[in-house]
């Protein structure tokens, strides 16, 4: 008898699959992407491409596209501080972070949402450390209260310091990678120790359709090279910056992550590499992208079986919302983006905390999500055949001779492992008990929990000299742009 039923669900035929990578390799070829950064492009005609040197236009044949992507490793894995594994990316396995690079933060108390300054992002860093359905942490929040051209490398500085997870980033600037690099490559020990077990993943943004930046090609380059993981973020917006069909966005998709694929991998054959995104379903009457909007999370789920299909590890920006606050519609959208995200088995799910059109964070909202995150993390997990029978004559016995099956053997046995119970911010009272405890609603309690976490967790702290290091770099930086002093966290 099987032991385990695995809920996922399938959005191609196996010849669907084929024929979308067929489309974008075809794409590359005959269409070509644009590529700004020099080393790339040289790379890329050294490799056999066809490089329009007066419109840096490069067209990539079949054979190389394909060769770079069976030079890509199928599973990747991410260590925390103390060297440990804690995200094993491949398959089908599920894993939660928040979502990085939003400008502004919800502020609970004043019922509206501001700029974020450093003790915001400290505050977020330390609740996402103490949440347990997030794999990782992420640079969820841009400090406004330092340089923009520094923004990057604090947040990691903050990161690092306040939370033992792997951390999920990106670089606004050519030169933060090497800084960024450094910090990371203290915390892991040395440069050596880092590649062999990488703190980060770097997402790395083609501009759609099929362009990359001088930036973006170069953060690939410089991922590869030091064994950092590199992550795609593709982006097409039906009918603004893509086809406007669902399957055009995905071919679109696909064309834009296998180009990243062969510059990536001509940098350095086997580095680490993520197949991923954050398109959308452009909304022609508003004129946004919508992230909670269901075709969007089809999109999403449709070129994560792409990656799969072509042997990559996966990632998605779902499980988050385009409200404006945390309400029905928050909820509604990440629970929805969630479940389809842990069904399609999509390795690294980022988007818990996010509201408006991922610009804004939510402390309240990364309490409740990772209730979110845990409810489909158990649902991706299926039902398993814990007995052989499933069940017993005798058990059923018993349970008819007690009239109950609450003080079974077999019942304690296994309903810790069967069920996922969440925190007290989920409310399953009776209703007598629930307005005993003062008729609370999701952000009330939301809030209460997150000051009591805020008030009890204390993360990892740094070894003093790997902190002092940071410090150093970090207020290096800052002078560097005109400030005299970091801010105080």
């Amino acid at each position: 008898m099987e032991k385990k039923t695995t809920p996922r669900v399938a959005w191609f035929s196996e010849n669907a699959r084929r024929k979308i990578v067929d489309d974008a390799k075809r794409i590359l070829s005959e269409v070509g992407v644009f590529v700004e950064n020099e080393e790339a492009s040289a790379m890329l005609d050294g490799a056999g491409c066809r490089v329009e040197k007066s419109t840096r236009r490069v067209k990539i044949p079949a054979a190389v596209v394909e060769k770079a992507v069976e030079s890509a490793p199928s599973r990747v894995v991410l260590y925390d501080r103390r060297g440990e594994p804690a995200m094993d990316l491949g398959g089908d396995r599920v894993h939660f972070n928040p979502g990085s690079a939003a400008l502004r933060i919800y502020d609970a108390r004043e019922a509206r949402a501001r700029d974020a300054v450093t003790a915001d992002l400290v505050r977020f860093v330390t609740l996402t450390d103490a949440l347990p359905h997030y794999a990782a942490q992420s640079t969820g929040l841009i400090s406004s209260d330092v340089p923009q051209d520094i923004q990057d490398r604090y947040r990691v500085f903050v990161g690092l310091r306040h939370s033992s997870k792997p951390i999920v980033t990106g670089t606004f600037k050519v030169e933060a990678f090497k800084v960024m690099h450094e910090m990371l490559a203290a915390v892991a020990g040395d440069a050596e120790t880092l590649r062999e077990k990488p703190n980060a993943i770097f997402d790395c943004c083609p501009s759609p359709p099929l362009k990359w930046s001088d930036l973006t090609a170069q953060a690939l380059i410089e991922c590869a090279r030091t064994g950092l993981v590199a992550e795609l973020i593709s982006m097409p917006l039906t009918g603004a910056t893509s086809p406007v069909t669902l399957a055009g966005a995905v071919v679109q998709h696909c064309a834009e992550c296998l180009s990243g694929i062969v510059i990536h991998q001509l940098a350095s054959p086997g580095a680490p590499i993520v197949y991923g995104g954050s398109p959308a379903c452009f909304d022609m009457r508003k004129g946004t992208t919508p992230m909670g909007a269901v075709e969007t999370m089809m999109i999403d789920g449709a070129y994560a079986e792409i990656g799969k299909h072509l042997g990559l590890p996966v990632q998605a920006y779902m499980a988050l919302s385009d409200s404006k606050l945390p309400d029905y519609q928050a909820g509604m959208e990440t629970a929805m983006g969630a479940v389809i995200a842990a069904l399609s088995g999509i390795n690294n799910i980022s988007g818990p905390g996010m509201l408006d059109f991922e610009s804004c964070q939510s402390l309240e909202k990364l309490v409740l999500d990772n209730e979110v995150c845990g409810m489909a993390l158990r649902l991706a997990s299926g039902i398993e055949f814990r007995d052989d029978p499933i069940v017993s004559p005798e058990l059923m016995r018993e349970g008819i001779e007690r009239g109950s099956f609450l003080a079974l053997a077999h019942t304690m046995r296994w309903f810790r492992k069967e069920a996922y119970f969440p925190d007290e911010v989920v409310d399953r009272n009776a209703l007598d008990e629930w307005r005993k405890q003062g008729s609370k609603d999701a952000l009330r309690r939301a809030s209460e929990r997150v000051e009591k976490i805020l008030a009890s967790h204390s993360p990892e702290p740094l070894d003093p000299a790997v902190d002092a290091h940071l410090r150093d770099l970090m207020t290096g930086e800052a002078k560097r742009h005109g400030m005299s002093a970091l801010p105080k966290e």
